[in-house]
């Protein structure tokens, strides 16, 4: 059973496997995303929040994800270009996944069981879902996709004044 979020792996959106671990004693904000979605301009704040703090340790993790609404229906070339030409995305970006149901990536798996929603649902809403994940690789925090980043610089601030265990 996982631990912490270091005991994954995922696929970067350019297709090498990546280590969470590698992630290891730093911040995270880990988000599921989609391309044509209301929320997608949010990309801009997480771009934001990403360039204010990652001298300090914070990394957003973006996941995209189809499975709402069909919101995310291109490559993951596409998504690349899109999030890169639109919103100067540089945080790092995975590859599609699920973030439910049967085929749920086991990172979101564990993000979920970590970080229950609304009344201890597990199910991630829409698009645009956040987890704060602090240095020690254990989550912080949920928050909805109607959070918007700016909003979460106190969290941030908090769980990057933190010590990695």
């Amino acid at each position: 059973m996982a631990q912490s979020i270091y005991d994954f792996t995922a696929h970067r959106i350019t297709g090498e496997e990546q280590s969470l671990a590698d992630y290891r004693g730093k911040t995270l904000l880990i988000v599921n995303t989609a391309s044509k979605c209301g929320f997608t301009p949010q990309y801009k704040g997480l771009e934001a929040l990403y360039q204010h703090y990652k001298d300090r340790g914070l990394v957003v993790l973006g996941f995209p994800c189809d499975q709402f609404g069909h919101q995310e229906p291109g490559s993951e070339a596409e998504i690349a270009s899109f999030c890169e030409r639109n919103y100067g995305v540089s945080f790092p970006m995975f590859a599609k996944i699920d973030v439910n149901g049967e085929k749920a990536h086991p990172l979101y798996r564990y993000l979920k069981a970590e970080a229950p929603g609304v009344l201890g649902s597990q199910g991630i809403k829409w698009n645009f879902t956040k987890f704060l994940v602090g240095p020690d690789g254990k989550v912080r925090a949920r928050y909805s996709p109607r959070t918007k980043p700016e909003e979460l610089q106190g969290d941030i601030e908090r769980a990057l004044n933190e010590t990695a265990a």
